[in-house]
């Protein structure tokens, strides 16, 4: 009989030993130096991930000053912002199943070196772009470097904490993420206040700097001891179905119509090459990733929840902008610190998640969590122009409490139903899903939200003398173009104003109602698959065999 000491993996040969030979000795599976250092690695992980969240957050603040004309801004047109923010997404979901798999292979900290390296040159380009094509391009820079930083933060946490750690650790880590989102408009803001629009990107160049020193010293690197032969073909099919799919989901978005050729083309094509990919998958002797791990219900059931929160959530926020901004007259930093209830949420409870999960089980808090975002979901359609904003605050508040319980349990459901040393692998399924399911929600209730606007404001428009076809398009896409062109007008545009709150209220409503649904949805998917508390504490869902053969991170 053999015997494993902790901190060490499984030998090199060819043939792995079996599994019921092998005795783990009680005590730590994590280095002992490594173990000391965890929570100041953790630190450090915070703040790569804070960087890349930010900045998406971060950019919509600046979209006013990019479109206006040089020297202040860069004349961007409608269509450039939207791929000025969407070049970013789809490059960033289409690398991140493949930057996981790498990290894996080659080294966790290595790929999250790598990404930070990428993603600040990225962000130093973004900054002195010169024309709105340049800025689209950079974008997509550092939406590639960003997808290599992702899935490493979690897949190192996965390997510096013990199994009874790794859920409060995620929980900051949830927490983190919601705290990048609600701060990145408040520091946008603040810096357009002082500086040109270039700023809400050169502000990621001193935190990637003192990031990528203290990763140097302080995080150590782990990957798949045994990784087998490579899947060029699984990894190139992956590539290409996300791309193809997320390129569909954007343009039916920006078109508000998904019976184009052009989306259901593209939209559909992707998914027939990710069902070859799984395809393929099933039938390699060294897939990329085993799709026999989504026949687990504490895997498949968790992914599934975290794509259908988001899909609500993102489409959700979506319309809080335009709701705050254009509606109610805030300017964009105020709306950024009405946002900061929901960052506030997340920071307090996602870190304490794991001690109701022990309570009461994963299943019963992430399938409340996702009743109580559809039912702040739902509290949308008691606002309209003349509501007190606290209703707004309270709202946020309770979606922020409802996130915090369902993206920890959740992530660490599906982190520990895989092998440890397969953490890239499952954070990058994990992150895909979350980026897919917020592309899928922005584009689908956003094109509700345009549609149902447009048919709204359509006679008013009709209405307004000497208005071109175009320009009459143009007007009707949001409440932001209407009050645009009523301001052109000027006296005689005071008209369009009632009657664009009043459309947007309603088509505010009529989303609202889809995003319910959606996470209703995702609360019965919850409820009736991801174990119960008998079978899975916190998450923590049996692991194959091969797990107990891994036995912690390289230092």
């Amino acid at each position: 009989m053999s015997t494993v000491p902790p901190g060490s993996g499984p030998g090199p040969s060819a043939a792995a030993p079996d599994p019921s030979e092998i005795v783990v000795p009680a005590g730590r599976r994590v280095p002992e130096s490594v173990h000391r250092r965890r929570w100041a690695i953790l630190t450090v992980l915070l703040f790569s991930l804070l960087v890349v969240v930010l900045d998406n957050s971060i950019l919509n603040v600046a979209m006013k000053t990019i479109a206006s004309p040089a020297p202040t801004g860069l004349g961007a047109t409608q269509s450039e912002l939207e791929w000025a923010i969407n070049s970013y997404t789809l490059v960033f979901a289409g690398i991140l199943f493949t930057a996981g798999l790498l990290g894996d292979r080659l080294g966790r900290k290595k790929v999250l070196l790598f990404g930070m390296v990428v993603f600040g040159i990225g962000s130093v380009l973004s900054a002195l772009a010169g024309s709105s094509g340049e800025l689209i391009a950079f974008r997509a820079v550092m939406g590639f470097g960003g997808a290599f930083v992702m899935p490493a933060t979690l897949a190192i946490i996965m390997n510096v904490f013990e199994r009874e750690e790794q859920p409060k650790a995620i929980g900051i880590w949830a927490g983190a993420v919601g705290l990048a989102i609600a701060i990145g408009p408040i520091t946008g803001g603040v810096l357009l206040d002082h500086f040109w629009w270039g700023s809400v990107f050169l502000v990621n160049v001193p935190i990637v700097i003192i990031g990528l020193i203290a990763m140097v010293l302080l995080v150590p690197d782990s990957k798949d001891p045994n990784p087998g032969r490579l899947d060029p073909l699984g990894v190139l099919l992956s590539v290409a179905g996300l791309v193809l799919l997320v390129y569909g989901i954007i343009k039916g978005g920006q078109l508000a119509d998904f019976t184009e050729p052009e989306v259901f083309g593209t939209a559909g094509g992707g998914l027939l090459i990710l069902v070859l990919f799984v395809l393929h998958e099933r039938r390699s002797a060294h897939p990329a990733i085993d799709v026999r791990y989504f026949r687990n219900p504490a895997f498949s059931a968790a992914v599934s929840s975290i794509a259908l929160v988001f899909f609500a959530l993102m489409g959700t926020t979506f319309f809080i902008v335009f709701y705050t901004q254009s509606l109610r007259g805030y300017t964009p930093l105020q709306s950024g610190l009405l946002l900061l209830p929901l960052a506030a949420a997340q920071m307090i409870f996602a870190p304490r998640a794991r001690l109701v999960v022990d309570r009461f089980g994963a299943r019963a808090v992430c399938a409340v969590g996702m009743v109580l975002v559809a039912a702040s979901t739902a509290g949308f359609l008691f606002l309209d122009a003349d509501t007190p904003i606290w209703v707004l605050e309270v709202l946020c508040f309770v979606q922020g409490t409802a996130m915090a319980h369902i993206m920890p349990p959740a992530t660490v459901s599906i982190m520990q139903s895989l092998p440890r040393e397969k953490a890239g692998s499952g954070s990058a399924v994990n992150n895909t899903f979350r980026q897919v399911g917020g592309a899928l929600g922005v584009a689908v209730l956003g094109s509700v939200l345009s549609t149902t606007y447009r048919n709204g404001i359509g006679d008013e428009l009709d209405a307004v003398p000497g208005l071109t076809d175009s320009a009459r398009h143009a007007a009707g896409e949001s409440i932001e173009a209407t009050l645009g062109l009523a301001e052109k007008l000027g006296p005689a545009g005071k008209a369009l104003v009632a009657p664009a709150n009043d459309a947007f209220i309603h088509a505010m409503h009529i989303t609202v109602v889809g995003a319910t649904g959606v996470a209703l949805l995702g609360a019965a998917v919850v409820a009736l698959f991801l174990p119960g508390r008998g079978s899975a504490q916190a998450g923590q869902a049996p692991r194959p065999e091969a797990e107990r053969e891994q036995t912690g991170a390289d230092a």
